[in-house]
């Protein structure tokens, strides 16, 4: 081999190291924000899918409170029917 062919085939096989490195380095970064975006994801979806929980407790709790306390349309209903039918059946 002369001077010049090793001059570049050295200096072609030194492109391709640089290549290569950049394609991992580069491999690295993507990989790294896919999962920093995949994890920033899940605990969006973690904090929606435990407010939806608390959320959907309250509005329970203050049905079965509400149904409990206090005198609903159907519950006047069925005591004015009740007192109707005393009244028949003295």
């Amino acid at each position: 081999m002369t001077a010049v062919a090793r001059q570049e085939h050295a200096g072609s096989m030194g492109r391709f190291l640089v290549g290569a490195i950049a394609v991992v380095v580069g491999l690295f970064v993507v990989g790294a924000i896919a999962v920093w975006v995949f994890h920033a994801v899940l605990s969006v979806l973690g904090y929606l899918i435990v407010g939806a929980l608390v959320v959907g407790g309250g509005i329970y709790l203050y049905g079965k409170a509400k149904r409990g306390l206090g005198s609903t349309r159907n519950q006047r209903r069925l005591e004015a029917g009740l007192a109707t039918w005393k009244q028949r059946n003295r």
